[in-house]
């Protein structure tokens, strides 16, 4: 499990109507390998609304279709809940994640 990895899970936390959802993970790698039971990830949808903290992404990442990493919809997901890895962002991908997480969270560039 690292930064950029993609993974589906089934039963996604709050009021989310698919039985599977597909999450990335954008915490960093030193909070991946530690105790704690938690990585932050941002939720994969099939709907881009072209904002720049949405980054498309599709076959090449793992996926069945294009679709697109909202960066807007954060949440914290419990380690265990990611059995089912998916695929990888490329470094290039990683980048564009990291300029909608900078947008997203309003940070200086």
């Amino acid at each position: 499990m690292k930064r950029g990895d993609l993974y589906r899970i089934a039963q996604p936390p709050g009021p989310d109507p698919k039985k599977y959802r597909t999450f990335v993970i954008v915490s960093r790698n030193a909070l991946i390998t530690s105790r704690f039971s938690t990585v932050i990830c941002a939720p994969i949808y099939s709907v881009h609304d072209g904002l720049a903290t949405q980054l498309l992404i599709g076959l090449e990442e793992g996926l069945k279709h294009e679709s697109s990493i909202h960066c807007d919809a954060l949440m914290s997901l419990p380690k265990s809940s990611l059995p089912y890895y998916v695929g990888s962002l490329s470094s290039e991908k990683i980048n564009e994640l990291n300029q909608a997480l900078t947008i997203a969270l309003d940070l200086p560039e």
